[in-house]
Protein backbone atom coordinates (compact mmCIF):
# COMPACT_ATOMS: atom_id res chain seq x y z
CA UNK A 1 0.00 0.00 0.00
CA UNK A 2 1.12 3.19 -1.04
CA UNK A 3 1.34 6.18 1.30
CA UNK A 4 1.64 10.24 0.61
CA UNK A 5 3.78 11.61 2.63
CA UNK A 6 2.97 14.91 2.81
CA UNK A 7 -1.02 14.24 3.15
CA UNK A 8 -0.68 11.20 5.79
CA UNK A 9 1.30 13.95 8.79
CA UNK A 10 -0.73 16.78 7.91
CA UNK A 11 -3.94 14.93 8.62
CA UNK A 12 -2.96 13.28 11.45
CA UNK A 13 -2.34 16.51 13.00
CA UNK A 14 -5.47 18.27 11.53
CA UNK A 15 -6.92 15.59 13.52
CA UNK A 16 -5.70 16.70 17.14
CA UNK A 17 -5.64 20.44 16.62
CA UNK A 18 -7.49 22.01 19.01
CA UNK A 19 -7.27 25.70 17.26
CA UNK A 20 -10.17 26.15 15.61
CA UNK A 21 -7.88 29.06 13.70
CA UNK A 22 -4.81 26.74 12.82
CA UNK A 23 -7.54 23.69 12.02
CA UNK A 24 -9.01 25.99 9.23
CA UNK A 25 -5.95 26.95 7.77
CA UNK A 26 -4.84 23.32 7.77
CA UNK A 27 -7.62 21.87 6.36
CA UNK A 28 -7.51 24.69 3.26
CA UNK A 29 -4.34 23.66 2.76
CA UNK A 30 -5.10 20.17 2.52
CA UNK A 31 -7.65 20.80 0.39
CA UNK A 32 -6.01 22.91 -2.10
CA UNK A 33 -3.24 20.13 -2.04
CA UNK A 34 -5.56 17.58 -2.92
CA UNK A 35 -7.05 19.47 -5.90
CA UNK A 36 -3.93 19.90 -7.25
CA UNK A 37 -2.91 23.56 -6.25
CA UNK A 38 0.80 24.70 -7.26
CA UNK A 39 2.70 24.83 -4.65
CA UNK A 40 1.14 23.66 -1.85
CA UNK A 41 2.48 20.31 -1.28
CA UNK A 42 5.92 22.23 -0.85
CA UNK A 43 4.29 24.08 1.53
CA UNK A 44 2.40 21.36 3.26
CA UNK A 45 5.87 19.54 3.36
CA UNK A 46 7.79 22.52 4.54
CA UNK A 47 5.58 22.59 7.47
CA UNK A 48 6.24 18.62 8.61
CA UNK A 49 9.54 18.51 8.35
CA UNK A 50 9.53 17.19 11.76
CA UNK A 51 8.78 18.96 15.03
CA UNK A 52 10.31 22.63 16.08
CA UNK A 53 13.35 21.59 17.94
CA UNK A 54 13.61 22.26 21.23
CA UNK A 55 17.32 24.63 21.56
CA UNK A 56 18.20 27.88 22.37
CA UNK A 57 16.39 27.43 25.43
CA UNK A 58 13.28 27.07 23.87
CA UNK A 59 11.52 27.04 21.00
CA UNK A 60 10.97 29.92 18.02
CA UNK A 61 9.47 29.85 14.53
CA UNK A 62 7.07 31.23 11.91
CA UNK A 63 3.22 31.22 13.31
CA UNK A 64 0.70 28.97 11.47
CA UNK A 65 -0.36 25.27 11.35
CA UNK A 66 2.06 21.93 11.20
CA UNK A 67 4.29 20.38 13.49
CA UNK A 68 7.10 22.57 12.31
CA UNK A 69 5.51 26.09 12.91
CA UNK A 70 4.56 27.98 16.24
CA UNK A 71 0.93 27.55 17.50
CA UNK A 72 -1.58 26.44 20.30
CA UNK A 73 -0.94 23.30 19.48
CA UNK A 74 2.88 23.05 19.65
CA UNK A 75 2.65 25.27 22.75
CA UNK A 76 0.36 22.67 24.75
CA UNK A 77 2.37 19.80 24.01
CA UNK A 78 5.69 21.66 25.21
CA UNK A 79 3.98 22.66 28.36
CA UNK A 80 3.14 19.28 29.14
CA UNK A 81 6.89 18.43 28.25
CA UNK A 82 8.00 21.02 30.72
CA UNK A 83 5.63 19.81 33.41
CA UNK A 84 6.42 16.81 33.47
CA UNK A 85 10.51 16.89 33.50
CA UNK A 86 9.65 20.07 36.08
CA UNK A 87 7.53 17.15 38.52
CA UNK A 88 10.06 14.85 37.80
CA UNK A 89 12.96 16.58 38.62
CA UNK A 90 12.05 19.62 41.85
CA UNK A 91 8.93 17.40 42.29
CA UNK A 92 7.37 20.28 45.23
CA UNK A 93 9.29 22.67 44.31
CA UNK A 94 7.35 23.30 41.38
CA UNK A 95 3.51 22.70 42.87
CA UNK A 96 4.85 25.24 45.46
CA UNK A 97 6.93 27.63 44.04
CA UNK A 98 5.05 27.38 40.16
CA UNK A 99 6.23 29.07 36.98
CA UNK A 100 6.43 32.17 35.48
CA UNK A 101 4.72 33.20 32.64
CA UNK A 102 5.73 36.10 30.86
CA UNK A 103 4.68 37.06 27.26
CA UNK A 104 5.11 40.44 24.87
CA UNK A 105 3.12 42.20 22.50
CA UNK A 106 3.51 39.92 19.08
CA UNK A 107 0.86 37.97 17.39
CA UNK A 108 -0.84 35.06 20.21
CA UNK A 109 1.39 35.86 22.45
CA UNK A 110 -1.33 36.20 25.07
CA UNK A 111 -2.97 33.00 24.66
CA UNK A 112 0.29 31.09 24.23
CA UNK A 113 0.75 32.20 27.67
CA UNK A 114 -2.44 31.31 28.94
CA UNK A 115 -2.87 27.99 27.25
CA UNK A 116 0.53 27.52 29.03
CA UNK A 117 -0.75 28.39 32.55
CA UNK A 118 -3.76 26.00 31.71
CA UNK A 119 -1.45 22.92 31.16
CA UNK A 120 0.51 23.76 34.08
CA UNK A 121 -2.69 23.81 36.15
CA UNK A 122 -3.67 20.64 35.49
CA UNK A 123 -0.83 19.05 35.92
CA UNK A 124 -0.83 20.81 39.39
CA UNK A 125 1.48 23.47 38.92
CA UNK A 126 0.56 27.11 39.63
CA UNK A 127 1.82 29.71 37.18
CA UNK A 128 2.36 33.54 38.10
CA UNK A 129 1.21 35.04 34.54
CA UNK A 130 2.15 38.64 33.92
CA UNK A 131 -1.03 40.50 33.54
CA UNK A 132 -0.09 42.63 30.75
CA UNK A 133 2.68 41.95 27.95
CA UNK A 134 6.02 42.44 29.83
CA UNK A 135 9.52 42.91 28.51
CA UNK A 136 11.75 39.86 28.96
CA UNK A 137 14.20 41.06 31.51
CA UNK A 138 11.23 41.70 33.76
CA UNK A 139 9.92 37.85 33.53
CA UNK A 140 13.53 36.92 34.17
CA UNK A 141 14.19 38.60 37.38
CA UNK A 142 10.44 37.46 38.42
CA UNK A 143 11.88 33.89 38.69
CA UNK A 144 14.66 34.82 40.86
CA UNK A 145 12.99 37.63 43.21
CA UNK A 146 10.05 35.13 43.62
CA UNK A 147 11.91 31.94 43.84
CA UNK A 148 10.13 30.37 41.30
CA UNK A 149 10.55 26.69 40.46
CA UNK A 150 10.85 28.10 36.12
CA UNK A 151 10.07 30.67 33.99
CA UNK A 152 8.31 30.80 30.63
CA UNK A 153 8.67 33.83 28.00
CA UNK A 154 6.31 33.81 25.15
CA UNK A 155 8.53 35.88 23.02
CA UNK A 156 10.64 35.71 19.56
CA UNK A 157 12.73 38.57 20.29
CA UNK A 158 14.31 40.31 17.64
CA UNK A 159 12.97 38.20 14.69
CA UNK A 160 10.50 39.22 11.96
CA UNK A 161 6.61 40.29 12.86
CA UNK A 162 5.54 36.61 11.43
CA UNK A 163 7.52 35.18 14.60
CA UNK A 164 6.85 33.92 17.89
CA UNK A 165 8.74 31.55 20.69
CA UNK A 166 8.79 29.83 23.97
CA UNK A 167 11.43 30.76 26.07
CA UNK A 168 12.29 28.48 29.57
CA UNK A 169 14.13 29.78 32.55
CA UNK A 170 14.98 26.89 34.92
CA UNK A 171 14.90 27.58 38.90
CA UNK A 172 18.17 29.21 39.19
CA UNK A 173 16.24 32.63 36.43
CA UNK A 174 18.99 31.55 33.83
CA UNK A 175 17.66 30.13 30.63
CA UNK A 176 17.97 26.17 30.47
CA UNK A 177 21.20 24.25 29.72
CA UNK A 178 21.80 20.96 29.71
CA UNK A 179 20.77 18.49 31.17
CA UNK A 180 17.45 20.22 31.59
CA UNK A 181 16.92 21.10 28.08
CA UNK A 182 17.64 17.70 26.72
CA UNK A 183 15.08 16.37 29.52
CA UNK A 184 12.83 18.90 28.58
CA UNK A 185 13.05 17.86 24.84
CA UNK A 186 12.61 14.38 25.96
CA UNK A 187 9.28 14.59 27.70
CA UNK A 188 7.79 17.06 24.89
CA UNK A 189 8.69 13.79 22.22
CA UNK A 190 6.67 11.80 24.80
CA UNK A 191 3.72 14.29 24.98
CA UNK A 192 0.22 12.74 23.58
CA UNK A 193 -1.58 15.11 20.94
CA UNK A 194 -2.05 18.65 21.43
CA UNK A 195 -5.96 17.63 21.98
CA UNK A 196 -5.21 15.14 24.54
CA UNK A 197 -2.66 17.51 26.65
CA UNK A 198 -5.20 17.81 30.04
CA UNK A 199 -6.04 21.82 30.15
CA UNK A 200 -7.81 23.20 33.39
CA UNK A 201 -10.58 26.20 32.30
CA UNK A 202 -8.81 29.63 32.42
CA UNK A 203 -11.59 30.93 35.03
CA UNK A 204 -11.37 27.76 36.68
CA UNK A 205 -7.49 28.04 37.40
CA UNK A 206 -7.47 31.02 39.21
CA UNK A 207 -10.58 30.37 41.05
CA UNK A 208 -7.99 27.53 42.60
CA UNK A 209 -5.39 29.73 42.63
CA UNK A 210 -2.83 28.00 40.03
CA UNK A 211 -2.97 30.98 37.62
CA UNK A 212 -1.97 34.63 39.89
CA UNK A 213 -0.46 37.74 38.69
CA UNK A 214 2.64 38.95 38.93
CA UNK A 215 2.77 40.60 42.62
CA UNK A 216 2.53 44.59 42.40
CA UNK A 217 6.30 44.49 43.31
CA UNK A 218 7.54 42.98 41.05
CA UNK A 219 7.81 45.79 38.69
CA UNK A 220 9.36 48.55 42.15
CA UNK A 221 11.90 45.63 43.19
CA UNK A 222 13.19 45.61 39.66
CA UNK A 223 13.64 49.12 39.32
CA UNK A 224 15.06 49.69 43.02
CA UNK A 225 17.71 46.89 41.82
CA UNK A 226 18.29 49.42 38.84
CA UNK A 227 19.10 52.05 40.95
CA UNK A 228 21.48 49.81 42.63
CA UNK A 229 23.98 48.89 40.10
CA UNK A 230 24.29 52.59 38.84
CA UNK A 231 28.50 53.68 39.47
CA UNK A 232 28.49 57.33 39.61
CA UNK A 233 25.35 59.64 40.31
CA UNK A 234 26.99 62.38 39.26
CA UNK A 235 27.06 63.90 35.56
CA UNK A 236 25.37 66.28 33.37
CA UNK A 237 22.07 64.20 33.17
CA UNK A 238 20.29 66.82 31.23
CA UNK A 239 21.54 65.37 28.03
CA UNK A 240 18.96 64.80 25.42
CA UNK A 241 18.01 61.15 24.07
CA UNK A 242 15.80 59.86 21.75
CA UNK A 243 14.42 56.55 22.55
CA UNK A 244 12.81 53.55 20.58
CA UNK A 245 11.28 50.32 21.43
CA UNK A 246 10.78 49.34 17.52
CA UNK A 247 6.79 48.98 18.13
CA UNK A 248 7.81 46.63 21.24
CA UNK A 249 6.73 46.69 25.32
CA UNK A 250 9.75 49.04 26.24
CA UNK A 251 8.11 52.49 26.62
CA UNK A 252 6.89 52.53 29.79
CA UNK A 253 9.22 50.83 31.77
CA UNK A 254 12.26 52.18 30.16
CA UNK A 255 11.48 55.92 30.81
CA UNK A 256 10.66 55.06 33.81
CA UNK A 257 13.75 53.07 34.87
CA UNK A 258 15.54 56.63 33.29
CA UNK A 259 13.79 59.20 34.61
CA UNK A 260 14.78 57.45 38.03
CA UNK A 261 18.08 58.05 37.18
CA UNK A 262 17.31 61.33 36.23
CA UNK A 263 17.06 61.42 32.50
CA UNK A 264 14.11 63.33 32.31
CA UNK A 265 15.13 64.59 28.87
CA UNK A 266 13.51 61.83 26.81
CA UNK A 267 11.77 61.71 23.64
CA UNK A 268 10.14 58.23 22.24
CA UNK A 269 9.82 57.50 18.40
CA UNK A 270 5.61 58.36 18.74
CA UNK A 271 5.09 55.99 15.35
CA UNK A 272 6.95 53.05 17.52
CA UNK A 273 6.38 54.16 21.02
CA UNK A 274 2.99 51.52 21.49
CA UNK A 275 3.25 48.08 21.08
CA UNK A 276 2.25 46.27 17.97
CA UNK A 277 2.49 42.92 16.89
CA UNK A 278 2.12 44.03 13.40
CA UNK A 279 5.32 46.45 13.28
CA UNK A 280 3.81 48.16 10.82
CA UNK A 281 6.88 50.74 10.01
CA UNK A 282 10.04 47.95 10.02
CA UNK A 283 10.19 44.68 8.09
CA UNK A 284 12.85 43.36 10.54
CA UNK A 285 12.00 44.53 14.04
CA UNK A 286 15.91 44.15 14.84
CA UNK A 287 17.81 47.55 15.77
CA UNK A 288 20.59 46.00 13.89
CA UNK A 289 18.98 45.98 10.58
CA UNK A 290 19.40 48.53 8.30
CA UNK A 291 16.16 51.13 8.34
CA UNK A 292 14.93 50.02 11.38
CA UNK A 293 16.01 53.34 13.39
CA UNK A 294 15.55 55.58 10.61
CA UNK A 295 12.58 56.89 12.40
CA UNK A 296 14.88 57.70 15.71
CA UNK A 297 17.59 59.33 13.47
CA UNK A 298 15.33 61.49 12.16
CA UNK A 299 13.63 62.48 15.55
CA UNK A 300 17.14 62.78 16.89
CA UNK A 301 18.20 65.26 14.47
CA UNK A 302 14.78 67.21 14.77
CA UNK A 303 16.03 66.99 18.78
CA UNK A 304 19.73 67.68 18.75
CA UNK A 305 19.91 64.78 20.68
CA UNK A 306 23.20 63.40 22.18
CA UNK A 307 22.17 59.70 22.27
CA UNK A 308 19.68 57.72 20.64
CA UNK A 309 18.59 54.53 22.41
CA UNK A 310 16.25 51.44 20.80
CA UNK A 311 15.66 48.30 22.15
CA UNK A 312 13.96 45.12 20.48
CA UNK A 313 10.57 44.42 21.23
CA UNK A 314 11.42 42.22 23.86
CA UNK A 315 13.51 45.00 25.75
CA UNK A 316 16.44 42.29 26.22
CA UNK A 317 18.91 43.65 23.25
CA UNK A 318 19.51 47.56 23.22
CA UNK A 319 21.28 49.86 20.52
CA UNK A 320 23.30 52.74 20.47
CA UNK A 321 23.96 55.51 18.41
CA UNK A 322 25.51 58.73 19.23
CA UNK A 323 26.41 62.00 17.63
CA UNK A 324 29.37 63.13 15.50
CA UNK A 325 31.48 65.98 15.02
CA UNK A 326 29.19 67.20 12.52
CA UNK A 327 25.86 66.69 13.57
CA UNK A 328 24.74 63.49 12.23
CA UNK A 329 24.55 59.92 14.49
CA UNK A 330 26.53 56.76 13.99
CA UNK A 331 25.32 53.45 15.23
CA UNK A 332 27.70 51.73 17.74
CA UNK A 333 27.86 48.28 17.23
CA UNK A 334 27.08 45.76 19.64
CA UNK A 335 30.82 45.11 20.65
CA UNK A 336 30.95 48.59 20.86
CA UNK A 337 29.07 49.21 23.12
CA UNK A 338 29.90 45.97 25.22
CA UNK A 339 33.72 47.65 25.77
CA UNK A 340 32.05 50.57 26.66
CA UNK A 341 29.76 48.91 29.27
CA UNK A 342 32.53 46.74 30.10
CA UNK A 343 35.36 49.03 30.79
CA UNK A 344 33.55 51.44 32.59
CA UNK A 345 32.01 49.49 35.00
CA UNK A 346 35.59 47.81 35.35
CA UNK A 347 37.74 51.27 35.72
CA UNK A 348 34.89 53.20 37.44
CA UNK A 349 32.99 51.00 39.44
CA UNK A 350 33.75 49.03 42.95
CA UNK A 351 37.09 47.42 42.49
CA UNK A 352 37.63 44.10 43.62
CA UNK A 353 40.12 43.19 47.00
CA UNK A 354 42.73 41.07 46.14
CA UNK A 355 42.65 39.52 49.56
CA UNK A 356 39.10 37.92 49.32
CA UNK A 357 36.91 38.93 45.72
CA UNK A 358 38.18 38.58 42.41
CA UNK A 359 35.93 40.67 39.61
CA UNK A 360 34.65 38.82 36.91
CA UNK A 361 33.26 39.45 33.13
CA UNK A 362 32.52 37.53 30.55
CA UNK A 363 31.65 37.36 27.02
CA UNK A 364 30.72 34.87 23.97
CA UNK A 365 33.67 33.81 21.86
CA UNK A 366 31.91 35.67 18.47
CA UNK A 367 32.01 39.08 20.57
CA UNK A 368 34.83 41.18 20.25
CA UNK A 369 38.51 40.04 22.31
CA UNK A 370 38.83 43.70 23.60
CA UNK A 371 37.38 43.00 26.30
CA UNK A 372 39.45 40.04 27.58
CA UNK A 373 42.40 42.86 27.28
CA UNK A 374 41.39 45.07 29.18
CA UNK A 375 40.22 42.44 32.05
CA UNK A 376 43.58 41.31 31.57
CA UNK A 377 44.97 44.70 32.03
CA UNK A 378 43.17 45.18 34.95
CA UNK A 379 44.03 41.60 37.15
CA UNK A 380 39.93 41.11 35.91
CA UNK A 381 38.93 37.05 35.56
CA UNK A 382 37.36 37.08 31.93
CA UNK A 383 35.93 33.87 30.20
CA UNK A 384 34.55 33.26 26.81
CA UNK A 385 31.83 30.76 26.27
CA UNK A 386 29.39 29.57 23.57
CA UNK A 387 27.35 31.74 21.53
CA UNK A 388 24.01 32.31 23.80
CA UNK A 389 23.30 34.57 26.78
CA UNK A 390 22.16 30.85 28.61
CA UNK A 391 26.09 30.16 28.14
CA UNK A 392 27.24 33.41 29.71
CA UNK A 393 24.77 33.31 32.90
CA UNK A 394 25.40 30.02 33.39
CA UNK A 395 28.83 30.08 33.95
CA UNK A 396 28.76 33.25 35.72
CA UNK A 397 27.44 31.60 38.26
CA UNK A 398 29.18 28.49 38.20
CA UNK A 399 32.30 31.19 38.67
CA UNK A 400 30.77 32.73 41.50
CA UNK A 401 29.78 29.27 43.60
CA UNK A 402 33.24 28.07 42.98
CA UNK A 403 35.28 31.21 43.29
CA UNK A 404 33.81 33.93 45.27
CA UNK A 405 34.17 35.59 42.29
CA UNK A 406 31.93 39.12 42.00
CA UNK A 407 30.04 39.31 38.57
CA UNK A 408 30.61 42.61 36.96
CA UNK A 409 29.14 42.46 33.55
CA UNK A 410 28.27 39.89 30.53
CA UNK A 411 27.70 40.74 26.81
CA UNK A 412 27.36 39.42 23.48
CA UNK A 413 28.00 41.20 19.98
CA UNK A 414 24.07 40.80 19.14
CA UNK A 415 23.46 44.10 21.47
CA UNK A 416 23.22 41.81 24.34
CA UNK A 417 24.39 42.96 27.63
CA UNK A 418 23.68 42.39 31.54
CA UNK A 419 25.23 44.47 34.71
CA UNK A 420 25.80 42.02 37.44
CA UNK A 421 23.59 39.36 39.14
CA UNK A 422 20.14 41.33 38.71
CA UNK A 423 19.00 39.42 35.83
CA UNK A 424 20.60 36.32 34.41
CA UNK A 425 19.77 36.96 31.08
CA UNK A 426 20.13 40.17 28.08
CA UNK A 427 18.92 42.87 30.09
CA UNK A 428 18.28 45.89 27.34
CA UNK A 429 16.51 48.38 30.37
CA UNK A 430 19.68 48.44 33.21
CA UNK A 431 21.97 48.69 30.23
CA UNK A 432 20.56 51.35 28.82
CA UNK A 433 20.51 53.27 32.26
CA UNK A 434 24.32 52.58 32.49
CA UNK A 435 24.94 53.57 29.49
CA UNK A 436 23.19 56.74 29.51
CA UNK A 437 25.19 57.52 33.02
CA UNK A 438 28.08 56.95 31.32
CA UNK A 439 27.24 59.28 28.67
CA UNK A 440 26.49 62.18 31.37
CA UNK A 441 29.65 61.57 33.06
CA UNK A 442 31.61 62.14 29.79
CA UNK A 443 29.15 64.85 28.73
CA UNK A 444 30.43 66.93 32.22
CA UNK A 445 33.88 66.25 31.00
CA UNK A 446 33.29 67.91 27.54
CA UNK A 447 33.57 64.43 26.13
CA UNK A 448 31.19 62.01 24.33
CA UNK A 449 31.11 58.49 24.08
CA UNK A 450 33.46 58.53 20.61
CA UNK A 451 36.05 60.16 22.59
CA UNK A 452 35.65 57.30 25.13
CA UNK A 453 36.00 54.52 22.40
CA UNK A 454 39.38 55.95 20.85
CA UNK A 455 40.65 56.45 24.50
CA UNK A 456 40.11 52.87 24.81
CA UNK A 457 41.67 51.90 22.00
CA UNK A 458 44.64 54.29 21.89
CA UNK A 459 45.50 52.26 25.45
CA UNK A 460 44.55 48.66 24.40
CA UNK A 461 44.66 48.77 20.66
CA UNK A 462 42.03 48.74 17.78
CA UNK A 463 39.70 46.21 17.35
CA UNK A 464 37.60 46.22 14.57
CA UNK A 465 34.56 43.67 14.14
CA UNK A 466 32.69 42.67 11.19
CA UNK A 467 30.14 39.79 10.59
CA UNK A 468 28.72 38.37 7.33
CA UNK A 469 25.52 36.78 7.70
CA UNK A 470 23.61 35.20 4.71
CA UNK A 471 20.09 33.58 5.12
CA UNK A 472 19.07 30.37 3.59
CA UNK A 473 15.40 29.87 4.22
CA UNK A 474 13.41 26.36 3.85
CA UNK A 475 14.61 23.03 4.17
CA UNK A 476 17.17 23.13 1.19
CA UNK A 477 18.91 26.20 3.24
CA UNK A 478 18.98 24.33 5.44
CA UNK A 479 21.06 21.53 3.99
CA UNK A 480 23.47 23.77 2.54
CA UNK A 481 23.90 25.11 5.78
CA UNK A 482 24.89 21.83 7.06
CA UNK A 483 26.75 21.01 3.78
CA UNK A 484 29.05 24.36 4.68
CA UNK A 485 30.27 23.74 8.12
CA UNK A 486 31.21 19.84 7.11
CA UNK A 487 32.99 21.47 3.95
CA UNK A 488 34.93 23.25 6.20
CA UNK A 489 35.49 20.66 9.09
CA UNK A 490 36.86 17.81 6.53
CA UNK A 491 38.92 20.76 4.47
CA UNK A 492 40.66 23.01 6.83
CA UNK A 493 42.51 25.90 4.94
CA UNK A 494 46.17 26.23 5.70
CA UNK A 495 45.67 30.28 5.25
CA UNK A 496 42.80 32.32 4.62
CA UNK A 497 43.18 35.59 1.78
CA UNK A 498 47.35 34.49 1.59
CA UNK A 499 47.25 34.68 6.02
CA UNK A 500 48.61 31.84 7.73
CA UNK A 501 46.23 29.53 9.63
CA UNK A 502 48.05 29.01 13.23
CA UNK A 503 45.58 26.72 14.76
CA UNK A 504 41.46 25.63 13.93
CA UNK A 505 39.20 24.96 17.01
CA UNK A 506 36.39 22.76 16.22
CA UNK A 507 33.97 22.93 18.77
CA UNK A 508 31.63 20.22 17.68
CA UNK A 509 34.88 17.77 18.19
CA UNK A 510 36.03 19.69 21.08
CA UNK A 511 39.60 19.97 19.43
CA UNK A 512 41.87 22.33 19.04
CA UNK A 513 44.20 21.70 15.99
CA UNK A 514 47.50 23.51 15.42
CA UNK A 515 48.91 23.98 12.34
CA UNK A 516 52.12 21.65 13.29
CA UNK A 517 49.02 18.80 13.46
CA UNK A 518 49.00 19.12 17.57
CA UNK A 519 45.68 18.75 19.06
CA UNK A 520 44.54 19.67 22.77
CA UNK A 521 40.76 19.42 24.07
CA UNK A 522 38.44 21.99 24.86
CA UNK A 523 36.31 22.16 27.76
CA UNK A 524 33.23 24.29 26.59
CA UNK A 525 30.50 22.18 25.58
CA UNK A 526 30.23 20.76 22.01
CA UNK A 527 28.48 22.73 19.57
CA UNK A 528 28.96 23.80 15.90
CA UNK A 529 31.33 26.20 15.67
CA UNK A 530 34.92 26.85 14.06
CA UNK A 531 37.28 29.22 15.04
CA UNK A 532 40.39 29.77 13.05
CA UNK A 533 43.21 31.67 14.58
CA UNK A 534 45.27 33.82 11.99
CA UNK A 535 49.07 34.86 11.73
CA UNK A 536 49.33 38.46 13.43
CA UNK A 537 45.85 37.74 16.43
CA UNK A 538 43.72 37.74 13.91
CA UNK A 539 40.37 35.62 14.06
CA UNK A 540 37.50 34.08 12.06
CA UNK A 541 34.72 32.30 13.57
CA UNK A 542 31.83 30.13 11.33
CA UNK A 543 28.26 28.86 12.74
CA UNK A 544 25.05 28.36 12.13
CA UNK A 545 22.84 30.71 13.96
CA UNK A 546 20.49 28.88 16.80
CA UNK A 547 17.19 30.61 16.01
CA UNK A 548 17.30 32.12 12.82
CA UNK A 549 18.08 29.97 8.94
CA UNK A 550 21.30 31.76 8.86
CA UNK A 551 25.01 30.91 8.58
CA UNK A 552 27.20 33.90 10.18
CA UNK A 553 31.10 34.32 9.62
CA UNK A 554 32.73 36.63 12.51
CA UNK A 555 35.99 38.55 11.91
CA UNK A 556 38.22 40.14 14.39
CA UNK A 557 41.20 42.67 13.34
CA UNK A 558 43.56 44.47 15.54
CA UNK A 559 45.36 47.22 14.90
CA UNK A 560 47.88 49.49 17.00
CA UNK A 561 47.38 52.78 17.40
CA UNK A 562 50.99 54.99 17.13
CA UNK A 563 51.17 58.01 19.85
CA UNK A 564 49.75 60.88 17.81
CA UNK A 565 48.42 58.64 14.73
CA UNK A 566 45.04 59.71 13.35
CA UNK A 567 42.24 56.90 14.40
CA UNK A 568 41.12 57.53 11.59
CA UNK A 569 43.69 55.87 9.26
CA UNK A 570 44.03 53.10 11.66
CA UNK A 571 40.01 52.45 11.55
CA UNK A 572 41.10 52.44 7.60
CA UNK A 573 43.75 49.74 7.77
CA UNK A 574 41.96 47.40 9.92
CA UNK A 575 38.87 48.03 7.64
CA UNK A 576 40.43 46.88 4.27
CA UNK A 577 42.42 44.23 6.19
CA UNK A 578 38.92 42.68 7.55
CA UNK A 579 37.29 43.15 4.11
CA UNK A 580 40.02 41.33 2.18
CA UNK A 581 39.31 38.71 4.79
CA UNK A 582 35.74 38.21 4.46
CA UNK A 583 35.56 38.29 1.07
CA UNK A 584 38.70 35.30 1.06
CA UNK A 585 36.63 33.49 3.60
CA UNK A 586 33.18 33.51 2.16
CA UNK A 587 34.87 32.43 -0.82
CA UNK A 588 36.08 29.59 0.62
CA UNK A 589 32.92 28.73 1.85
CA UNK A 590 31.32 28.78 -1.52
CA UNK A 591 28.81 31.47 -0.29
CA UNK A 592 28.68 35.16 -0.61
Amino acid sequence: MSHDFVLEPAERWLAHDPDPETQSELRRLIDAARAGEEGVRAELAERFTGPLEFGTAGLRGVLGAGESRMNRAVILRTTAGLARHLLATLGDKARSAGVVVGYDARRMSREFAEDTACALAAAGIPSHLSPVPCPTPIAAFAVGHLGAAAGVMVTASHNPPEYNGYKVYWDNAAQIIPPHDTGVATAIDASPPADQVPRMPFDEARQKGLVRDFPEEIEPSYLRAIRGVAVRSDGDRSLRIVYTPLHGVGNRLVRKALAEAGFTRVTSVPEQAEPDGAFPTVAFPNPEEKGAMDLAFALAREEGADLVLANDPDVDRLAVAVRRPDGDYVQLTGNQVGVLLGHYLLTEGPAGNAANERRLVLASCVSTPLLGVIAAALGVHYEETLTGFKWIANRAMDIERSTGARFVFGFEEALGYTIGPLVRDKDGIGAAVVLAELAAVRKAEGKTLLDELEAIHREHGLYVSGQRSYTLRGVDGVGKIAAIMDALRKSPPADIGGVPVTAWRDFEARTRTSSDGRTEPLVLPPSNVLVYELDGGSRIIARPSGTEPKIKFYFDVREGVAAGEPLGDVEARAAARLDALARAFSALAGIG
